[in-house]
């Protein structure tokens, strides 16, 4: 059994050169919304849900974007409402929002 039910990972990755990242596009500020809304919820801690930072996943060019596991669930997001989108269906009614899927 995993120790959360749901753990995610937002690409919070910083690039110099210009090449896209997904701290350009506001994922930092939107992964501390996706946090506080998590707490706000009461989903946060064991058992339950955890929201991380990560640096690169490589995949910048699609986002910003997050990964959901277990599941492996990669989703591109833009704003606070989708990140209530992932959160409402994903994380607590168990339905993969497939608008936001990559």
């Amino acid at each position: 059994m995993s120790y959360y039910k749901h753990h995610l990972f937002f690409c919070c990755n910083q690039r110099d050169g210009g090449r896209t990242c997904c701290n350009d596009k506001g994922a930092t500020q939107l992964r501390d919304y996706c946090k506080s809304q998590v707490k706000k919820l009461g989903l946060a801690g064991q058992g339950q849900v955890r929201v991380n930072m990560a640096g690169c996943l490589d995949r910048c060019e699609e986002g910003p974007t997050v990964v959901v596991y277990p599941e492996g669930v990669w989703y591109r997001y833009a704003s606070q409402q989708d990140i209530d989108e992932i959160v409402d269906s994903h994380l607590l009614n168990g339905r993969v929002v497939e608008r936001l899927r990559i």
